[in-house]
C-alpha cells in the first residue's frame, strides 16, 4: 500500500485512493473473468482455462438463433 502512504501524505484523503485502489483490483478481476469467458483470440483457441475461472453461460437471444 505505497500508494495510499503518498497519497496522505499530499493531503488526499485515504478513503479516496482507497476507492480508486479497490475499483482497479475489481477492473482487472473483472475484466479478466470477461476475456477468459469469451471468444479466443488467434493462437489460443486450444489453450485451458485457468482453474479459477468460472465458467459463464451465455443465454441465447432471437437474433443469435437466426
Amino acid at each position: 500500500m505505497i500508494f495510499t502512504l503518498g497519497a496522505v501524505g499530499s493531503g488526499l484523503p485515504s478513503s479516496f485512493v482507497l476507492v480508486y485502489v479497490v475499483g482497479f483490483i475489481a477492473a482487472i478481476s473483472i475484466g479478466s473473468i470477461a476475456w477468459y469467458n469469451s471468444k479466443r483470440p488467434p493462437g489460443w483457441e486450444n489453450k485451458e482455462k485457468p482453474g479459477f475461472v468460472p465458467k459463464v453461460n451465455a443465454e441465447t437471444t432471437d437474433t443469435d438463433a437466426d
